[in-house]
Formats: C-alpha cells, sequence, structure tokens
C-alpha cells in the first residue's frame, strides 16, 4: 500500500527550506556542505510509502564471525546468559548483534522493518579500514527476540546503551538511518555522550515525523495507512514498499530484484506486533528535546529524492536544532541511499570519522 500526499504550495516549501538554508550559513557557515533542494523540491508530488525505515542490502544469515568465532576481534566480555551474538537485555529479550573487527569502534543502527544486515555495505568497508563494526537487530525485528512489549523508542536506546556498555565500547561513533537515527538521537539525549565521539543521522525520522500545529509533519492518516498495510497482508506492503524505498520508481532507476527481495527477507523476518508498534514509535516521537542535547560533532545526511521520510520535514530541521552539526545532501538520492549510494557514502562517512 502506497499513499500519496499531494504537497500544497511547492513554492512556499522550496522558498521556507531555501530560507532555512540561508539561517543555517549564517549560525554556521560550514555546517551546510551542499543543499541542492530546488531541482528536486519542484516537484508537487511527495510519496510516503512508509515514513521511516530503514536500508538494506544481502540476505539475512548468521555472519561467519559468529558461526566460527571472531578472528582476530579481541575478548569480549558476556554474562553467564549471553552468547557470542546474543544479549539478553534487562527484561529478558534477546538482542542479536554483530561485532566484528578491533579499532575504534562504529556502531549502526537500522531502520525499520529491517535488520542489522542492512549496512552489509558500511560493516565490510569499515572493518576492511581497521574499524571496529557492531550492528544489532532492533527488538522485535530480525533475529532478536519478539517481546510483546518494549517496542517504543525509550526502551530501544536503552537496549542500545546495555549493548554498548556489555560490549564496554568507548570513543565509538553513532550511526543510525531513518528509524535508527530516531534510536541514536533518542540514546544521547536519554544516556549522554560519555561512550560516543561521533554521531551520524542518515535520512532519520528526527525531528519529528507526525504533523502538529508547531511541526510540519505528516498526518497521522499516513502512518494509519501503513498501520493497515501491515496488519492486513505485511507481505504484499513490504513488497511494494521496497519501491519507492530505493527510488526504484524513477525513470533512470537501475532496478535490483535481489535488493527488493532482500528487503521482503528482512521485514518477513520480524515480530508483526513489534513492527506495528515501531510505527508508533517512529512517528509518534518527538526527538527535538533529545536533539538539543547533542553537543558531540554530528554528521546529517539525506537525499532530496527521499520519499520514505520527506526532505523538508526532517534533515534540514534536525540540523537547526543540533549545534555542533554538518547537513550534507544528495541530489537525486532516495531513502535507501546507503544501498543505492554506498560508495559515496562510505566515503564521506570515512572523511568525517577521520576528520
Amino acid at each position: 500500500m502506497i499513499v500519496d500526499i499531494n504537497i500544497q504550495r511547492a513554492e512556499s516549501q522550496e522558498n521556507d527550506l531555501s530560507n532555512l538554508e540561508k539561517t543555517l550559513q549564517e549560525e554556521g557557515e560550514d555546517r551546510v556542505q551542499h543543499v541542492d533542494v530546488q531541482s528536486q523540491f519542484s516537484r508537487r508530488t511527495i510519496l510516503i510509502g512508509g515514513a521511516a525505515m530503514a536500508t538494506s542490502f544481502a540476505l539475512p544469515h548468521k555472519s561467519f564471525a559468529s558461526q566460527h568465532g571472531t578472528g582476530d576481534s579481541p575478548s569480549r566480555p558476556h554474562s553467564g546468559e549471553d552468547s557470542l551474538d546474543t544479549l539478553k537485555v534487562k527484561d529478558g529479550t534477546s538482542i542479536y548483534y554483530k561485532d566484528w573487527g578491533t579499532g575504534q569502534p562504529i556502531v549502526f543502527s537500522h531502520g525499520w522493518p529491517l535488520t542489522a544486515d542492512a549496512w552489509d555495505a558500511q560493516m565490510l568497508f569499515f572493518g576492511e579500514r581497521g574499524y571496529r563494526v557492531v550492528a544489532h537487530d532492533r527488538r522485535g525485528h530480525g533475529r532478536s527476540g519478539q517481546s510483546w512489549n518494549g517496542n517504543d523508542m525509550d526502551t530501544y536506546a536503552d537496549d542500545l546503551s546495555e549493548l554498548i556498555e556489555k560490549l564496554d565500547l568507548k570513543d565509538a561513533i553513532l550511526v543510525g538511518h531513518s528509524t535508527g537515527g530516531g534510536e541514536v538521537a533518542r540514546y544521547l539525549g536519554r544516556h549522554g555522550s560519555k561512550r560516543v565521539s561521533k554521531a551520524v543521522l542518515i535520512s532519520a525520522v528526527t525531528p519529528f515525523m507526525l504533523e502538529t500545529p508547531d511541526h510540519p509533519g505528516a498526518p497521522m492518516s499516513v502512518f494509519d495507512g501503513l498501520r493497515q498495510g501491515v496488519v492486513n497482508n505485511r507481505a504484499e506492503f513490504f513488497r511494494g514498499l521496497s519501491v519507492p524505498f530505493y527510488g526504484y520508481d524513477r525513470p533512470d532507476a537501475k532496478v535490483s530484484e535481489g535488493i527488493k527481495n532482500s528487503f521482503w527477507l528482512q521485514g518477513m523476518l520480524g515480530s508483526v506486533k513489534g513492527e506495528l508498534d515501531s510505527i508508533k514509535a517512529f512517528s509518534e516521537t518527538d526527538f527535538r528535546e533529545d536533539l538539543k542535547k547533542i553537543t558531540i560533532p554530528t554528521l546529517i545526511l539525506q537525499g532530496d529524492d527521499d520519499q520514505i521520510v520527506p526532505l523538508q520535514i526532517s534533515s534540514p530541521l534536525t540540523a537547526k536544532l543540533v549545534k555542533n552539526s554538518t547537513l550534507k545532501i544528495y541530489p537525486g538520492q532516495p531513502h535507501g541511499l546507503c544501498t543505492t549510494f554506498a560508495d559515496q557514502v562510505n566515503v564521506d562517512l570515512l572523511a568525517f570519522i577521520k576528520g
């Protein structure tokens, strides 16, 4: 089920974005590296196929490192109930994670309705360059436990905190895509940055997805449509959702049936209850106060042809709230740009981490 939202007064929105860009530049000249929204926002329709989610690549599988040991990775602290690739959090839910390599840790948080496998392109790239790369399946998703309760942003952030504490990660870089971007923001707002040196928010659901009198988000009817799609026939819904997610409905798109199938399979691995609850979590959580608390260097990335989390309600507004941030916009790129535009995203992430 795809929901079309006709955005009225497009010219006014273009002017608003231009004014916002100027404001950001005045507040910090180098914070906006590239904002080319005029060409893309001349379209009169923004397709919100599923307002929040992550990006993905390979088919879900147990990692080689998980099955055969951690190789050159240092010894990992675990409690008696934990295994080499799962963590039991405080309510007893099992959180599956990958922990590869050595060096400065980079922790990846995926989006809805996918898994840690959404980060395959990034995990390989940074693992091969001497970083320790960690990614978990959010509760209710993928190989993690399917708890009835706790499918909310506070608990997601607490689960991430427990994982970071259990692995004793320090000087970490947190990278979140879509719903994962919200998870990173809530973690920093709730737990602080004592173990974190930098953050990256990619196509994130911040600052607030829902339309309210004081915020230009999407109407509740959009998210009700998502709920209906998940409840009625999530198998068919996820199959259709992969198309706008990766921009495969654009005339010049190079469609990959494998990526579409991977998106579907990752979504179907999750709990229908957890995925249903997560819609409320990513759409109705207000991250504005969390963003104001972030003081570490933060990179904010998004494509200006994002049909899932519309640019004009997300990254530019997020950059305005995060003091020490840099905003980078990719012309013509979709929501799932960590897969479709992985080479450039990886280069930009590496430059930010090293900078």
